[in-house]
């Protein structure tokens, strides 16, 4: 989703938490942004596709063992089998796979299949492509049929005690409190039934039914028993508005207690499972959230004053209930709290502005509300609200409207950066690494009620603060100085010798000194003294 910054705020255009493919329900980034009928309907076509591509990959195969082995056939004896007994023998073939099929898509095709393996003599040969052929049209009649469907009861009942025998013996305070929760539970539902008569009666049934076929296959991905899960509430409900004729008022109720009912008992085994990445997830979130605890509400320009008591009353009740949701096993409980955090969210915002909240104001303050509380395995909790709960809590309404903003905000968490908190690199990258904090709220910023000592502590808070941030810029210049004075001689030094050796210096030996020209003369002492010039006067 586009998530944009003005004035330190964040924005989210409420187009965006639609469904992109335009229905007008919420969307979700769990469903790439689709809502959960557009996701089902996508997923269902990707699916067919693949079940289209594999049914055609199995005839494929089993024609080539099929011309195989037929291959094989009249290698061995193919001059003693006439063309009539070769086209009965390729009729029977024929026959046989066609009851085959059939079997495998009624009521009764296992016990079926068993007489039919009774009654009928299979030739050693032919016994592995029987097999490999039933094999490959079980693994098929899996995908096209509900999983929650499949399985007979006298399957069922063999997966339970198998289950039994190999499964661990968890603790027994864990099994009793599960338990005591499971009872009461069950006899909530038991007496909410009883108000439905007949239709109670069927609800009642196909809710064990479910719950056996699952306890069953729990060799299935997480996604392919979520997909169980929505078929189920998809199924029931269309029963319940078509064939019981029950009021959609009753019917939004009824899926209420049948989530509530099949999620306790299903919530070991489908809550943060261990085949997927959730936990990884979780912990990436939390390691994220705590680095970013230097982030203020001025930031996110989150328009909220803690300073006055009823806004920080809401502000811990919204983190209360955020932090709550983790406790919760029913995926609409969960979505309770994400409700009521909204609404304490609402109510501090309108207390502060003396006005209505808006939709912009919403998401700031929902983004800096998860991080000052850290939800625990915010990540599992909401994958598990995405897989199991009835899908039309979250395609509408004010639960699918909340839960569809906490999703931007933890996108927005897993993201944010400098730009986002119109931050530089340089002092974003000091505030993650735990080098600086930004600056705290000025002391003349408190209320008239605030010890004296407070005042002064932030005072001197901010007074190392700004002296630390003298320190660093001072050693970074000192530093920068350093360096420059380095590179300024290293630079001359270079120069000069690129001088020197363009232009060397030769120094030549001292020459001797100018002697008289008649100097080499040994008699110049006899000789007359030059002649003086006279002066005459005419």
């Amino acid at each position: 989703m586009n998530l944009k910054s003005e004035r330190r705020g964040i924005h989210v255009d409420q187009s965006e938490l639609l469904c992109k493919k335009g229905c007008g329900y919420y969307g979700n980034p769990a469903w790439q942004g689709f809502c959960s009928k557009c996701w089902r309907e996508e997923y269902h076509k990707a699916r067919q596709k693949q079940i289209q591509e594999d049914w055609e990959l199995a005839e494929r195969l089993q024609r080539e063992e099929e011309e195989a082995y037929a291959s094989s056939q009249s290698t061995q004896g193919a001059q003693s089998l006439t063309f009539s007994k070769f086209e009965e023998k390729k009729t029977n073939e024929k026959t046989r796979k066609v009851t085959t099929v059939k079997k495998f898509f009624t009521a009764s095709s296992r016990t079926g299949a068993k007489k039919v393996a009774q009654e009928k003599i299979v030739k050693p040969g032919q016994l592995g492509r029987e097999r490999n052929a039933d094999n490959i049209l079980r693994d098929l009649k899996e995908i096209f049929t509900p999983s929650w469907e499949l399985a007979s009861p006298t399957e069922v009942l063999a997966g339970k005690l198998k289950e039994i025998q190999e499964a661990k013996a968890p603790s027994p305070s864990i099994n009793r409190q599960a338990s005591i929760e499971t009872d009461r539970v069950s006899k909530e539902f038991i007496e909410f039934l009883k108000t439905y008569q007949k239709p109670g009666q069927d609800i009642y049934k196909q809710c064990k039914l479910f719950l056996d076929t699952m306890n069953h296959k729990r060799d299935l991905s997480i996604e392919e028993q979520s997909e169980c899960a929505q078929d189920f509430y998809q199924n029931v409900a269309e029963k319940l508005q078509t064939r019981w004729k029950v009021p959609p008022e009753k019917v939004e109720k009824a899926m209420d207690q049948i989530e509530k009912y099949i999620m306790t008992r299903q919530y070991k085994y489908v809550f943060c499972p261990e085949t997927t990445d959730d936990e990884k997830k979780d912990l990436a979130v939390q390691k994220r959230i705590r680095a970013l605890h230097w982030v203020t509400p001025q930031m996110l320009c989150v328009p909220v004053n803690e300073e006055i008591p009823e806004v920080s009353d809401m502000v811990v009740k919204a983190i209360t209930d955020i932090i709550e949701m983790d406790s919760k096993r029913v995926p609409r409980d969960k979505l309770a709290c994400i409700t009521k955090c909204s609404k304490h969210i609402f109510n501090a915002i309108k207390i502060t502005k003396n006005e209505p909240a808006s939709a912009d104001d919403f998401l700031p303050t929902l983004i800096y509300i998860v991080l000052k509380g850290n939800p625990p395995r915010l990540q599992s909790n909401i994958q598990y609200i995405t897989r199991f709960c009835n899908p039309s809590r979250l395609m509408t309404g004010e639960d699918g409207y909340y839960f569809t903003n906490l999703c931007c905000a933890v996108a927005f968490i897993e993201k944010l950066d400098a730009q986002s908190l119109n931050l530089s690199q340089e002092d974003f990258d000091r505030f993650m690494t735990g080098q600086t904090s930004p600056k705290k709220q000025e002391s003349d910023s408190f209320s008239p009620d605030v010890c004296l000592g407070v005042k002064q502590m932030y005072k001197n808070l901010d007074l190392l603060s700004q002296l630390n941030e003298k320190q660093e810029r001072i050693v970074n210049e000192a530093k920068k100085l350093e360096k420059d004075l380095i590179d300024w001689t290293d630079g001359i030094t270079k120069e000069v010798q690129d001088i020197v050796e363009k232009y060397p210096l030769e120094i030549k030996p001292k020459s001797q000194a100018l002697a008289a020209i008649d100097s080499e003369n040994v008699e110049n002492d006899k000789l007359p003294p030059p002649l003086q010039p006279q002066v005459y006067a005419g």
